[in-house]
C-alpha cells in the first residue's frame, strides 16, 4: 500500500519518498524504502556491507544505490531444482550464543544467596534440578518452593516475601550477567564454524542484542567471544542501531529529527502515524487467522519487531528471506508477527519447551543440527 498525504505535507516531504507495504499471503513481507529525489550529495540510509559481505554495488556520481529486491533476482541456469536460498541470517544471544542457564545459572543464585547473607541457602545440581522440574522454570515459584520447604528467613515477614523473593532474583541477575561478561561462559560448541560458514557463503549475519534478558550491554560483551576477527564478519544491532534504522526513525520516531528540519519530521510522523494505524488493522486481521501462544506484553513484543525489522533492513533482504535463530518464545512471537521465518535453538531453559509457530526446532549447530547449509536448502 502507498502513503498518500495532504498537499501540505508534500510540500514539505517533496525531498523525501517513503513506501510501505505489506501483503497478507504466502508471499507477505513489509519493506520500507526512503530516498532522496536529489542526485547530488545523497547517501543511502542503508549501512554498506561491501567490506563484509561481497555486493555489485553502482555509484553513479556520489550516490549509493542499494537494490532493495536483490533477494527476487533469478539464478544462474546451472542451480539444481532445489537452488539455495538467497538469505541472511538472525541470531539472538540469549540461549543461541550462550547457554547461560546450563552453565550460569544455578550459581548466580548461590551467590545471590551468600551476597543476602543467607547461609541455609545452597542449590546442589540435584536441588536445583528438582526445583526446575517443580516449577516449570518460573524462577519465583522455584524460590517460594525451596523457602517453604526449609523455611522463610525470620527477617522476612509474610507480607514481604514477595519483596524478597523479587530482591533475590535482581540479586541472581546481577551474578548472571557478571557471569556473562566473563571468561568463563562458554560460546555454545558449533557457533564459531556457523559464524565462518556464513561469511564464506556470502550470507549475511546479523546479531541482535537490542533486546533479551541480558540486556544490550551484557549481550554485546557476549558476542566478543568470538573474537575480533569474526566480529569484522557480522553486524551487531543494539538498541542504537535499531534506533538509527528506517524502521526506529520513521514507525518509532527515532531520531528523525536529528538531519532533517523539525517542521519535515512533525509531518513525516504525521503520516507514518496514518499509515501505522492502517498496518496494524491488516496485522490483527492475519493474526486473527493464526493465533499462537504469546506470552510477550505488547511493549516488549514491539521492541522485538522493531529489532527484527531492522536486521533484515540492516542485512539488506527482505524479511521474508531472513531467518532468526531464536532462543526464546518471545523471539518466535515476533518473528511470526512479522512473517519472519524461524529456527529455535533449544537450551537448557526450553528443552521441553513446545513452539508450534517455529519453522524448525534445533538442539545445536553443526553436523545433524542447524548448518548454513541446512537453511540454504530447506523448503521452510
Amino acid at each position: 500500500m502507498a502513503m498518500k498525504t495532504s498537499s501540505t505535507s508534500c510540500s514539505l516531504l517533496n525531498s523525501l519518498r517513503f513506501s510501505t507495504a505489506i501483503t497478507v499471503s504466502k508471499k507477505s513481507y513489509y519493506h520500507y524504502q526512503a530516498t532522496q529525489l536529489s542526485n547530488r550529495n545523497c547517501l543511502s540510509p542503508f549501512p554498506s556491507f561491501s567490506s563484509t559481505f561481497p555486493r555489485n554495488y553502482n555509484f553513479p556520481g556520489k550516490c549509493l544505490h542499494v537494490n532493495p529486491f536483490s533477494a527476487f533476482s533469478s539464478s544462474s541456469g546451472h542451480d539444481s531444482q532445489n537452488p539455495p536460498r538467497d538469505l541472511a541470517v538472525l541470531l539472538e544471544v540469549d540461549g543461541v550464543l550462550v547457554d547461560a542457564y546450563r552453565f550460569g545459572n544455578r550459581q548466580a543464585f548461590n551467590v545471590a544467596f551468600q551476597k543476602l547473607g543467607l547461609d541455609c541457602a545452597n542449590w546442589t545440581a540435584p536441588i536445583y534440578t528438582d526445583l526446575l522440574r517443580k516449577s516449570a522454570g518460573d524462577e519465583d515459584r522455584m524460590l517460594v518452593l525451596f523457602f517453604n520447604r526449609i523455611g522463610w528467613p525470620t527477617s522476612v515477614p509474610t507480607n514481604e516475601k514477595k519483596a524478597f523473593v523479587k530482591n533475590v532474583l535482581q540479586e541472581k541477575k546481577n551474578a548472571l550477567d557478571e557471569f556473562l561478561a566473563s571468561k568463563d561462559a562458554p560460546l555454545r560448541p558449533g557457533v564459531e564454524d556457523f559464524v565462518d560458514d556464513a561469511y564464506n557463503e556470502g550470507i549475511p549475519l546479523i546479531v541482535l542484542t537490542a533486546y533479551g534478558k541480558s540486556g544490550d550491554r551484557i549481550a554485546r560483551s557476549v558476542v566478543e567471544k568470538l573474537g575480533s576477527e569474526r566480529i569484522s564478519k557480522i553486524k551487531i544491532v543494539g538498541i542504537e542501531e535499531v534506533e538509527r534504522s528506517l524502521y526506529g526513525q520513521f514507525v518509532l520516531g527515532k531520531g528523525i529529527s536529528s538531519g532533517v528540519d523539525e517542521q519535515l519530521a512533525t509531518e513525516a510522523r504525521k503520516a507514518v502515524s496514518a499509515q501505522k494505524q492502517k498496518i496494524a488493522e491488516e496485522v490483527a486481521s492475519m493474526l486473527k487467522l493464526s493465533v499462537d501462544m504469546d506470552t510477550s506484553s505488547p511493549e516488549s513484543l514491539d521492541k522485538i519487531v522493531a529489532a527484527l525489522r531492522a536486521g533484515a533492513e540492516y542485512a539488506e533482504k527482505p524479511v521474508r528471506n531472513c531467518f532468526l535463530i531464536a532462543g526464546s518464545q518471545s523471539g518466535v512471537a515476533g518473528a511470526q508477527r512479522i512473517g519472519m521465518p524461524c529456527v529455535v535453538m533449544r537450551s537448557s531453559l526450553t528443552s521441553r519447551a513446545e513452539f508450534p509457530s517455529a519453522n524448525a526446532v534445533m538442539d545445536g549447530f553443526g553436523g545433524a543440527d542447524l548448518t548454513i547449509s541446512k537453511l540454504r536448502h530447506s523448503q521452510w
